[in-house]
C-alpha cells in the first residue's frame, strides 16, 4: 500500500528563497483547479515547465521524483467531481515566482469517494504565463491529513490515570467501553487518526460506544506505566490503542503498530476495528 506522509512545505531546492504572502486569489491554481476537476491531461500538463523541466516529487517512505506528463495523469485519473482547496500559505517569495502550499479534498465520480491530497506547487512567470516549476505532494488519501500539527491534542498537566479512571466510570454508566489512545502532539498520525475520529460515519459509532481517553507519551517515556500496565510497547509507535471494558478489564492493545500509520488508513478500517471492539449490548 502507497503511503501518504507530511512534508515540509517548501520545496527544499527552494528553501533559500523568503516569503512574502500575499491575500490574493491566485489564478493559475484555479486554472489547475478546474483542469483537475475536468479530468483534462492535456491542459494539466500544459501548466508545468518544459523549459526548465517541472520537477514533481511524490513524498512517501522513501521519495521519488515522476515526469509532468504522470503527474498530469494522476491529476487526470482520479475523475474528480469537484475539488475543494484549504489554503496554507499563498506567497510571493521572490517576484517572478509563486509558492502555495494546500490540501486538495477530490471528490470522485460514482460511486464515488473522498480523497486527499496535501502538495505544495511552485510556480513560474515564463514570459506572459505562469508555468508550474515544481510540485511536492503526497499520494492520495482516505482520510483527511493535516496541513501542521500545531493542534494541541494532549494538553499539559492532565493526569492520565484519572482520566481513564473518569472515563471507565462513565463508560460504565452508559454501557461503553473505554478507547486510550497513546500519542503526542508532535505524532503526524495521531492528528489524522484524531480528525477521521470526527468523521461524520466514525463519530456516531465512536461516540455511541465508547469513552475516548487520550494518554500523552512525550518523548516516549511519559505514562510509561499506563503503557506497560495496557501491554502497549514503549517505542514510539504511536498513536497506539487499548481498548476497556467498564470494570477496567484489558480487551485490546496494540502490539504491531496497527494505528502508527494511520495516514494510509482508510474510514472502513476504522468503522471496521470499533464495530469489533464495541460493547455488545444485546447479551
Amino acid at each position: 500500500m502507497r503511503h501518504c506522509i507530511v512534508f515540509s512545505g517548501i520545496l527544499a531546492i527552494f528553501s533559500g528563497l523568503g516569503s512574502a504572502q500575499t491575500g490574493a486569489a491566485f489564478a493559475p491554481l484555479q486554472q489547475w483547479k478546474a483542469a483537475v476537476v475536468r479530468s483534462d491531461a492535456g491542459a494539466l500538463k500544459d501548466l508545468y515547465s518544459t523549459q526548465p523541466a517541472a520537477r514533481i516529487s511524490i513524498v512517501t517512505k522513501a521519495s521519488s521524483e515522476i515526469s509532468a506528463e504522470s503527474d498530469a495523469a494522476f491529476w487526470a485519473g482520479l475523475r474528480a467531481t469537484r475539488v475543494e482547496l484549504k489554503i496554507s500559505q499563498s506567497a510571493d517569495p521572490q517576484p517572478g515566482i509563486h509558492q502555495v502550499n494546500f490540501e486538495a479534498t477530490v471528490h470522485t465520480a460514482p460511486p464515488g469517494r473522498t480523497l486527499y491530497v496535501v502538495l505544495t506547487q511552485l510556480w513560474q512567470l515564463q514570459g506572459n504565463s505562469w508555468k508550474l516549476l515544481a510540485a511536492e505532494r503526497t499520494d492520495e488519501c482516505k482520510l483527511e491529513q493535516p496541513l501542521s500539527v500545531a493542534e494541541k491534542l494532549y494538553p499539559d498537566g492532565v493526569n492520565a490515570r484519572q482520566e481513564v479512571q473518569a472515563a471507565l466510570t462513565r463508560a460504565a454508566k452508559a454501557h461503553k467501553h473505554v478507547l486510550v489512545v497513546f500519542g503526542a502532539d508532535w505524532c503526524y498520525d495521531c492528528h489524522v487518526l484524531e480528525r477521521a475520529f470526527h468523521r461524520p460515519d466514525v463519530a456516531p459509532v465512536l461516540n455511541t460506544n465508547f469513552e475516548v481517553v487520550h494518554v500523552d507519551i512525550g518523548d516516549g517515556n511519559k505514562n510509561a506505566d499506563l503503557l506497560n500496565q495496557y501491554q502497549v510497547p514503549m517505542d514510539r509507535k504511536v498513536p497506539a490503542v487499548a481498548v476497556l471494558d467498564s470494570a477496567g478489564k484489558l480487551l485490546y492493545s496494540q502490539r504491531n503498530g496497527e494505528f502508527k500509520d494511520a495516514r494510509i488508513l482508510g474510514p472502513e478500517d476504522l468503522l471496521a476495528f470499533l464495530n469489533k471492539w464495541k460493547p455488545n449490548r444485546g447479551s
